[in-house]
C-alpha cells in the first residue's frame, strides 16, 4: 500500500473576520475552518500529522513527494470547493445553506416508523405534505429497511410499496429521492418522477444502478457501508474509521465518475450506524468536516439511531427526536449540506435558528480591531 494524505479542518470559526480573513470556507457552507491536521499514514497506520494555519498549508503541501503533493493540492482545492444547486425537475435546491430530506418509509420493518404508511397511501401521502409543508426540499421514499438484521425484500415488493407514493408525490411538485440499492427500482422510481438517487450501498448491490444513474443524469447519493451485498453491516473493522470511510467514498466517487456520472450530481453520506461501533460513530461525526476534501457535497442521516438510544438511557426511537436534534446541529456546523431526518418541523427550525446566529456573526465586525 502507498502512502497517503489526508487534510482534516481541526477548528473552525464562526465568521471569516473572527480570523481577520485566514479562513477556508467549507464546501460552499456557512463554515469556516482556520486549521488544519495535515495527515500521512503509511501501510494504514498514521506516520506523520502537522498541524497548520490557512497561510502554511501551501508550503507544507509543496513539501510533499510528487504523489503525495498532488493528492493533497486537490484535497485543499475541494475544500473549498462551492457546489452548484442540486437540479431536481423543476425545483432547484441550492446548497450554500442546510437542505432538509424528509424520510418516508413505506416499509413493514424500519426501525423508527416501520409498518406506519406500508399499503396506506393515504397516511403516506398526508405525511409527505405534512413534511413539506413544515420545510422539507426533498422527500426520501424507501421501500425496504436497512437496519440490521432486516429481512431481505423482492424488488418487485419494493417496487410496488414506491411507485405510487412518488407519482402522487411528483403530481404535487415535490423534489423527491428513491432510497434503493436495486437497479429495477430505481428505474421505475426515475419514471414515476423521482430526481435523487439515494443508494445506502454506494452503487456495489446491483451492477446496473451506475449505468442507469449516469444514462438518467440525476444526482445519486452514495453511501458508505462496509458489508456486501447480502449484509450492509459485515465487516466493519477499521484502523482508523475517518480516514477509512474517507477512501472508500473516494473509490466510490472515482468509479462514479469513471462511470460518466457528472461531478456535479455526486453527494457523499458517511453511513452513520451502518456497520459501525458507538465509539467509530462518534469519531467519524466528530471527523466529518475531513470528508469536504472529497469534494463534494455530504448528506447526513443519524435521525433517531441506535447511538442516540445508547447514549441517552436507551430510549426507544420515537423519543430520540433531541437526541438527532443535536446530531444534525453537529453536522450543519461542520458543513453537511442535506440532513436526513424523521422530525421534519423540529430540524427544520433548529436550522433556521443556526442559520440566524451565521447571519448575525457574519455582520459582527467588532471583533475587527482597527
Amino acid at each position: 500500500m502507498t502512502d497517503q494524505i489526508y487534510i482534516r479542518p481541526i477548528a473552525l470559526a464562526e465568521s471569516p473576520q473572527s480570523e481577520l480573513g485566514e479562513v477556508v470556507r467549507l464546501g460552499g457552507s456557512l463554515c469556516w475552518a482556520s486549521r488544519f491536521a495535515l495527515i500521512r499514514r503509511s501501510n494504514g497506520r498514521v506516520v506523520a500529522r502537522q498541524r497548520l494555519g490557512v497561510n502554511d498549508v501551501p508550503a507544507a503541501i509543496a513539501a510533499l513527494p510528487d504523489a503525495l503533493a498532488a493528492e493533497a493540492t486537490m484535497q485543499w482545492h475541494d475544500l473549498a470547493r462551492a457546489h452548484p444547486p442540486l437540479v431536481c425537475g423543476p425545483r432547484v435546491l441550492r446548497l450554500d445553506q442546510p437542505v432538509v430530506m424528509g424520510i418516508l418509509n413505506v416499509t413493514p420493518d424500519s426501525f423508527s416508523d416501520g409498518g406506519k404508511f406500508l399499503d396506506k397511501p393515504d397516511a403516506a401521502l398526508d405525511h409527505a405534505h405534512a413534511m413539506l409543508a413544515a420545510g422539507a426540499a426533498i422527500i426520501d421514499v424507501g421501500g425496504e429497511s436497512t437496519r440490521p438484521g432486516a429481512a431481505a425484500v423482492w424488488e418487485g415488493d419494493e417496487e410496488r410499496r414506491v411507485v405510487p407514493v412518488i407519482e402522487n408525490l411528483a403530481r404535487a411538485g415535490a423534489a423527491i429521492s428513491i432510497d434503493s440499492r436495486r437497479a429495477s427500482v430505481i428505474g421505475a422510481a426515475l419514471r414515476a418522477g423521482a430526481h435523487i438517487v439515494n443508494d445506502v450501498s454506494a452503487m456495489r448491490h446491483d451492477p446496473r444502478t451506475m449505468a442507469l444513474v449516469a444514462q438518467s443524469g440525476v444526482p445519486v447519493v452514495l453511501m458508505h457501508a462496509p458489508g456486501d451485498a447480502s449484509d450492509l453491516h459485515a465487516d466493519g473493522e477499521y484502523r482508523d474509521v475517518a480516514l477509512d470511510v474517507f477512501d472508500a467514498l473516494r473509490e466510490r466517487r472515482d468509479a462514479a465518475l469513471a462511470a460518466g456520472i457528472a461531478r456535479h450530481n455526486i453527494l457523499i453520506d458517511p453511513g452513520i450506524g451502518f456497520g459501525k461501533t458507538l465509539a467509530e460513530n462518534l469519531i467519524l461525526i466528530n471527523a466529518l468536516p475531513l470528508l469536504l476534501a472529497l469534494g463534494q457535497p455530504i448528506l447526513f442521516g443519524a435521525s433517531r439511531k441506535r447511538m442516540i438510544g445508547a447514549l441517552a438511557g436507551e430510549v426507544p426511537a420515537h423519543k430520540r427526536m433531541p437526541g438527532s436534534l443535536a446530531l444534525a446541529m453537529r453536522a450543519v456546523d461542520s458543513g453537511a449540506h442535506v440532513l436526513r431526518v424523521h422530525d421534519v418541523p423540529e430540524t427544520v427550525q433548529a436550522v433556521q435558528v443556526w442559520r440566524g446566529l451565521r447571519d448575525a456573526a457574519l455582520t459582527d465586525f467588532s471583533q475587527i480591531v482597527d
